[in-house]
């Protein structure tokens, strides 16, 4: 199986975004970086963009 790769996304916002992203995460017992990336996703499911599944990108550099 492949090594699922983790990037780091270090960005500065506003103290109470912040504070509704962590009640958000923990409405949903989430945490605070996987609460983010699923608003991230939902956000391109909306907008119609394409996020590649890890799968996807295993299958397409097995074939290359």
């Amino acid at each position: 199986m492949a090594k699922t790769r983790i990037s780091t996304l270090n960005l500065r916002i506003h103290p109470a975004v912040k504070d509704a992203v962590r009640e958000a995460a923990a409405n949903e017992h989430r945490s605070v970086a996987n609460m983010v990336e699923v608003l991230i996703r939902r956000h391109c499911d909306l907008t119609g963009i394409t996020i590649p599944e890890q799968t996807d990108l295993f299958q397409r550099k097995n074939n290359a």
